[in-house]
């Protein structure tokens, strides 16, 4: 079995439907050429019917991308797929991406459609698009609570008419993993044209599950994940793609998967992402947080110094940091304080330091962390100080 796993990123898409996070055609061209740096194999661009802008942007995006594939989200509707082809016109490598919902509640309430209509307005979407461009992805809605055997015969369907990715999103993110992976499981066996398509999965977070649901989908049979930067997306967001793909790549003992991600420009895209939209990454998130790879407790930090795999996992390099973060506070030990004061340029013998690490202590109980120029004004205070002479000493152990 392949075990390339493409890497579907929409951030500028599904991601930028969360609200806060709406970005305009400049800012989604300057994410894209980064996206692409990055090695995301498909960049969803945009909804084109959702406004001219989307739809001029979402142009402009396939004018400028050449190696990724640019793909262009629409409903089965006539006036979406036509706006879809249309705005895919200058893409060097072109997807249509048409979309209806399989689930019963779905279908009752919301499209006020049968079971025939709506794989009936699947296959004309997917021949419709096919016309135009070879590369076709149809997604079931909801379909982590649809009727297996409905998606066995909707995907079937449009697979035969031309689709050559098939998508099963956990729309709510109302999935477990082992479920989840179960119907993956479940359609890889049961679809009889399978082999002609790839499997992909889009997963929410609203049970924080979104990458779990993602590996254990990988796990039986999905060739194909749709994620996002930072995990933004519509509520709780999106499978992240620094974790799933950073997942993978640590865990090859287990999981022999490989990406096209050059994970050296996670933390940059994580980073120009929050910079345009004005939304910061929370400090404790995975892989690009503030604290992924900062350590303040004594024990860790010796650790960390002595050898950073006793904490640490994977190397901040590995995601395009230069170095891990030593933070100074109350939990800190006197080994990381040493280290900190030598990279200062002080070195001081055990009583000495000693007499520092009172004063730091002391000082991280009023404000939490204690700053690179805390120290230096401790350090400064107590050479002012008659009889001491606490400067930059060798060390004396």
């Amino acid at each position: 079995m392949n075990n390339h796993i493409t890497i579907f990123d929409t951030t500028l898409r599904d991601g930028e439907q969360s609200p806060g996070y709406s970005m305009n055609r400049s800012e989604k061209l300057r994410l894209a050429l980064q996206l692409e740096k990055l090695g995301a194999d498909v960049i969803e661009a945009g909804f084109p019917i959702a406004s001219d802008g989307d739809y001029e942007t979402v142009r402009e995006i396939g004018k400028v991308i050449k190696q990724s594939t640019v793909a262009a989200l629409c409903r089965t509707r006539d006036i979406d797929l036509e706006r879809a082809v249309s705005a895919l016109e200058f893409a060097a490598k072109p997807r249509v991406h048409t979309f209806i919902a399989t689930s019963d509640i779905h279908m009752k309430y919301k499209l006020q459609q049968t079971r025939e209509q709506v794989l009936e307005s699947a296959v004309k979407a997917v021949e419709y698009a096919k016309s135009h461009y070879d590369d076709v992805e149809f997604s079931a809605e909801d379909a982590s609570r649809s009727d297996p055997q409905f998606l066995i015969d909707i995907f079937t369907a449009v697979i035969e008419a031309g689709a050559t990715t098939i998508n099963v999103p956990d729309t709510v993110g109302y999935a477990l993993p082992w479920e989840y992976g179960e119907l993956i499981k479940t359609l890889k066996e049961g679809i009889p044209n399978i082999d002609k398509a790839v499997i992909s999965v889009h997963c929410h977070n609203d049970l924080g599950l979104a990458v779990a649901n993602s590996l254990m989908a990988v796990r039986n049979g999905a060739r194909q994940v749709e994620c996002t930067v930072n995990g933004i997306g519509e509520r709780a967001g999106n499978a992240s793609l620094e974790e799933v793909v950073m997942a993978m790549e640590t865990r090859k003992n287990n999981m022999n998967y490989s990406t096209s991600i050059n994970t050296r420009e996670i933390y940059p895209s994580s980073q120009l992402l929050a910079q345009i939209t004005g939304k910061g990454v929370q400090p404790n998130k995975a892989i690009v947080g503030e604290n992924a790879f900062a350590h303040e407790a004594g024990i860790h930090q010796h650790g960390v110094l002595k050898n950073p795999l006793t904490y640490e996992i994977m190397t901040p390099e590995s995601v395009g940091l230069t170095c891990n973060k030593i933070v100074i506070g109350k939990h800190s030990g006197r080994f990381a304080l040493c280290k900190k004061l030598e990279d200062l340029g002080y070195f001081l013998n055990k009583e000495h330091l000693n007499q520092v690490y009172v004063k730091v202590t002391k000082l991280a109980d009023k404000q939490k962390t204690v700053e690179d120029h805390d120290l230096i004004s401790i350090m400064s205070m107590m050479n002012d100080m008659p009889g001491e002479g606490h400067g930059r000493v060798a060390s004396g152990g």
